[in-house]
């Protein structure tokens, strides 16, 4: 007995792989297919340019990047300097407080004296001169 026999096969070329998108969607006005990418290797420089806002951006790159990875380098940025943003304004507010002597400012003094008072309307006014009238007036 013998081996059945395979079916035979022509060989196959290289898979093709999709090409990498070039065209993105903008962090900022948020308009999809509005982001081109552009790589000049030669200079080693990667470019970004939103159509509808004019955002920009540039990048360093070198031979194996892709516009992907300047968008990528875009998002990061973009990222940093919100968080930079976050922090000054943190920072702001703190010593804003500090200057302050440690204390929260008068608006925000005001509101827990006020906060005080209505705890104390709980309780009743206990001074002399003030009489309760419990006469129902029809």
């Amino acid at each position: 007995m013998g081996k059945r026999k395979k079916s035979s096969r022509k060989p196959q070329g290289p898979r093709r792989n999709d090409p990498l998108p070039t065209v993105f969607t903008c962090l900022f006005c948020n308009h999809e297919r509005s982001v081109i990418v552009k790589l000049d290797k030669k200079a080693g420089v990667g470019y970004l340019d939103c159509k509808i806002c004019g955002q920009k951006f540039q990048c360093p790159v070198n031979y194996l990047d892709a516009a992907v990875d300047v968008y990528s380098a875009w998002v990061d940025a973009a990222d940093a300097v919100a968080q930079d943003a976050e922090a000054s304004a943190k920072a702001a507010s703190y010593s804003n407080s500090r200057s302050t002597g440690g204390r929260p400012a008068a608006s925000s003094r005001r509101a827990a004296d006020i906060d005080e008072d209505d705890e104390d309307d709980d309780r009743g006014y206990g001074g002399s001169g003030v009489e309760v009238d419990d006469d129902d007036y029809d």
